[in-house]
């Protein structure tokens, strides 16, 4: 089963962007790697965000935990029996750091690496004053997919890859669906866009709610896009605001987030997004990462 958000890499064309945005806006360790990319230490382990040079803004693969080489593969057996190829990548698991790693694609085009045994390299050496990042076993954050289907993605995502359902929101305008894989409330949301696939956010969780607010006023101070306001969520509790990348998706940035027990955990429908706050801007933008979807074999 999978056990947590491993890592995540994009392709840009604004790689140099991240150099400063990583240190000074996050506060992560920014570090070089291979081929101009550059990568984001948030923990003891490598770097969970990487970023690649590319000709246009894209998510390029999403790394899953799965705790050993035995969950890994079980995993990787569930998406064969599904009629996914899956495909065993001994070389691409050292550039990403991990023991192991099996590859597939989804029915929307988002490559999937399965992988366990994510290196530790030790203390962070934050870009600015920080008490650090949420990670560890709980994983880097969390990612939300704009799909075309909720139902169709939802299917997939709890049937074949293993994960749980936390909660729905559903405004009228907007529908969500929650899922988890560990504490965390959510690992990975899902968001409905006829027509349409792309990625909106990543979340990155701070240990202090003034780190937040430090992290803000760096941001103001830069006169950085924020996509969304402070405020508090509905579901998940998480203080936060939204900030543009320079890769065209947008971070969350919080504290405070709630856990999940399965064994105690009540299911709930939220007919709002958040408790106070989240405003968008004057001129709201919409997600940098999103294309028209086209099914396999059309």
């Amino acid at each position: 089963m999978i056990t947590s958000f491993a890592y995540v890499g994009f392709v840009s064309p604004a790689v140099d962007e991240w150099r400063t945005f990583a240190p000074e806006v996050l506060g992560g360790q920014l570090v070089d790697g291979p081929g101009g990319s550059v990568g984001v230490r948030i923990d003891v382990h490598a770097p969970r965000i990487m970023i690649h040079p590319g000709d246009v803004d894209d998510v390029a693969y999403v790394g899953w935990d799965c705790g050993d080489a035995a969950g890994v593969a079980a995993v990787a057996a569930k998406v064969s029996a599904a009629g996914l190829a899956v495909a065993d990548e001994p070389d691409t698991a050292a550039l990403r750091h991990v023991a192991a790693l099996q590859s597939f694609t989804d029915p929307w085009g988002f490559r999937h690496e399965l992988t366990w045994g994510l290196l530790r390299q030790g203390p962070v050496l934050h870009g600015r004053p920080l008490d650090g990042f949420v990670a560890g076993e709980l994983g880097l954050g969390h990612l939300v997919f704009l799909l075309p289907d909720l139902a169709e993605g939802l299917a997939f995502y709890t049937d074949i890859l293993g994960f749980r359902v936390s909660d729905h929101i559903e405004t009228g305008a907007v529908s969500l669906r929650f899922l988890h894989c560990n504490a965390r409330h959510h690992t990975l949301a899902l968001g409905a866009v006829p027509g349409m696939v792309g990625i909106h956010h990543l979340m990155l969780e701070v240990k202090n709610i003034d780190d937040v607010g430090a992290a803000l006023d760096v941001v103001n101070a830069k006169g950085l896009p924020v996509v969304m306001s402070l405020g508090k969520h509905t579901n998940d509790h998480m203080t936060s605001f939204y900030v543009r990348t320079p890769s065209g998706f947008e971070i969350e940035y919080g504290a405070g987030g709630r856990l999940v027990d399965d064994d105690q955990w009540q299911f709930e429908v939220y007919d709002s997004m958040s408790i106070w706050g989240h405003e968008p801007p004057a001129d709201p933008l919409l997600p940098g990462i999103i294309r028209p979807f086209t099914p396999a074999g059309v």
